[in-house]
């Protein structure tokens, strides 16, 4: 039976459904993806960015309570999540190059 996402510590009905409609429908689908590909599926699917369910999601991956977050840890965190918002915001971004970072296709540096 496949386990659900609300099955991660931290994550109930509304991450789960959240989830859900940007096909993200397995507890093991979410940690294979990891918090990054999985949030930024959410916000390319018009997910509105919060910090908080962010690092939720980060904590719940590592089976760690929501609030551990703290300090250098979530400091950390806020620039991977600020730099997710930004690409998912870039409006000199082709559609293209969305759907390539949605799937994963890293830019050459």
């Amino acid at each position: 039976m496949t386990e659900p996402v609300s099955a991660i510590r931290n994550l109930g009905p509304a991450m789960e459904e959240a989830f859900a409609r940007v096909g993200i429908t397995s507890a093991q689908m979410l940690r294979d993806l990891g918090t990054d590909d999985a949030y930024r599926r959410l916000l390319a699917g018009g997910t509105r960015p919060h910090f908080i369910g962010y690092y939720v999601i980060e904590m719940g991956l590592q089976g760690r309570p929501w609030n551990d977050c703290k300090g250098a840890e979530k400091a950390a965190l806020r620039k991977r999540f600020d730099r997710l918002v930004a690409e998912a915001h870039d409006p000199h971004q082709s559609a293209f190059e969305k759907l390539m970072n949605e799937i994963g296709v890293v830019a050459r540096p």
